[in-house]
């Protein structure tokens, strides 16, 4: 099987760490996802098939813009407030395919700034 664009790999790694992580009610997953001008970001329990939390760049007082490190930031931090405020404090970090790198790396760490453990 060829791969032949940046999309497909990126789809087989994320395959690949999703069969090793899963998110639980004691550790649910904190999932990631940039398109060119958003950032989404997401908690869920597998078990349960529940988004407990989101955050991401379209809701309001983030600006238009790309996906850049800034707003990656704020959406982790936001993230993490909201996490802590349904009692979540455990995450299992998911970073669907992306390297963890730059924006992926600004966004966990702005959520362990908050107080949330990985």
């Amino acid at each position: 099987m060829a791969l032949s664009n940046r999309k497909d790999i990126r789809a087989r790694i994320h395959k690949r760490i999703r069969r090793k992580l899963s998110g639980t009610a004691a550790r649910p997953r904190l999932t990631v996802y940039f398109s060119n001008t958003n950032v989404y970001a997401q908690v869920i329990d597998d078990e349960a098939g529940k988004t407990i939390v989101s955050a991401s760049t379209k809701e309001k007082g983030y600006g238009a813009g790309k996906a850049n490190i800034e707003h990656a930031i704020k959406v982790g931090a936001t993230l993490a407030e909201r996490a802590l405020a349904k009692n979540v404090s455990e995450v299992v970090f998911d970073r669907a395919g992306f390297i963890y790198h730059g924006k992926v790396k600004a966004l966990a760490d702005a959520a362990r700034e908050k107080g949330l453990k990985f």
